[in-house]
This record gives C-alpha cells, structure tokens and sequence, in this order.
C-alpha cells in the first residue's frame, strides 16, 4: 500500500468538506492509501471484505454476476463515493456478492471495516455519508430499473456512452462493442446493429474501439 504525501493532501483537500477534522484525522491515521490501475479488480465475488475504499480520484465499476456468468454493470462509484453494499456485507460479515472493476485510474484510501459501526455513533458526518451513500445507490439503481422497463435499447446505449463520457472527462471512448455488450447484458451483434443507428443519426463517430460521442 501506498502512503504517499501527495494522496494525503489529495484526500484532504477532497473530503474536508464533507468530514468533520477530527474524523479527517482518524481516517489518515488508519487508513491504507493506494493507486489502482484502470482494468484490475477491486473486489471478486467470495471475497471477505476487510476494507472499504474512499474515493478521490478514479471510477468503479460495481458488477452484478448471474449464475450463467452473465454480467450487469449495477452502477459507478466516483470520486466522494463508497460502496453502500461493501458496508452491508462488511456489518453483516459476510463474503462479497458482487464484483468491482477498476474503469479509469483509482486513489483512494482504505478503512478497515471494523470501524464502521465506531464512526457511526462517534461521528456525525460519518453517519450523513453513509445514509447518502444508501441513497444515492438506491436512487441509482431505481433509475436502472425504469431504465430496462421504460425506456427502449437505442436509448439505452445513448445514456450509457454520455455517461461513460462524462466519468472519464473525455467525448471519445476507447471501448469495445464486446464491453458494453457485457455492461448492458445483452449481446455485441445488438450494440452493434444500435452502434451504427447512432452513427447514422449523427451522435456518435465510430471506428475500431473508438467511440466518439457528438451529440449530448
């Protein structure tokens, strides 16, 4: 683990306001600093959660994995966010029901899991993070529900590829029509038949994993 000056000043200067000091303190005195690299794992399905990550820098893919091994992205976590089911799954001490991928560069700093429920009752900012943390997902995951009820695939594919870009501050994707495929669960032959509707329409340019999206 990495316990680098400048992801210390970094962690500060992100979350001061929304810790209070003395929380601050605490969390740079027993947490882990690391820098994660885009594509690794973060978490497996199985896996005894000890740690959960604050985010500075970077995006999370949260992965949901059905018995016949397909895939649904659930959500992303950004820079400010944890994972709100890391804290059920770490009070409830159980193993991980889900997987999460590295999407772009991550820092963060890890905090052992067995100071959850401390904080929660010593810190008020804590507690107002973890309840927002709860919200925030749930409102995340309600909006993927309507999503696959209400609104059609082309739409779909539209928002996932704005999304995606506005996450890596970036307007062109270096992704294949395989990985998204994988995200949306559903098969490459169908992102690619919507891929080239879009190009079509003049919202996106695409070429040989390289997507560039015009119209936002």
């Amino acid at each position: 683990m990495k316990n680098d000056k400048k992801l210390r000043e970094k962690f500060i200067n992100y979350y001061s306001d929304i810790f209070e000091e003395k929380l601050i303190k605490e969390i740079l005195k027993v947490g882990n600093f690391d820098v994660i690299k885009e594509g690794e794992l973060l978490v497996d399905i199985g896996d005894d959660l000890t740690h959960i990550p604050l985010i500075f820098k970077g995006t999370v893919k949260v992965i949901r994995q059905a018995k016949e091994g397909e895939e649904l992205a659930l959500y992303y976590l950004k820079p400010g966010d944890t994972c709100a089911i890391s804290f059920i799954n770490c009070i409830e001490t159980k193993k991980s029901v889900f997987e999460a991928v590295i999407e772009s560069d991550l820092e963060a700093v890890f905090v052992p899991v067995d100071l959850i429920d401390e904080w929660l009752v010593k810190y008020k900012s804590w507690r107002r993070y973890i309840i927002d943390s709860y919200h925030f997902r749930l409102m995340e995951m309600l909006g993927s529900i309507d999503s696959l009820a209400f609104t059609s695939m082309h739409e779909r594919l539209l928002k996932y590829l704005v999304d995606r870009t506005e996450r890596s501050h970036t307007v062109e994707l270096d992704i294949t029509h395989q990985e998204i495929a994988n995200d949306m669960n559903t098969s490459r032959v169908v992102i690619s038949r919507l891929m080239k509707q879009l190009q079509n329409e003049g919202k996106i340019v695409s070429s040989r994993n390289k997507i560039q999206v015009i119209n936002k």
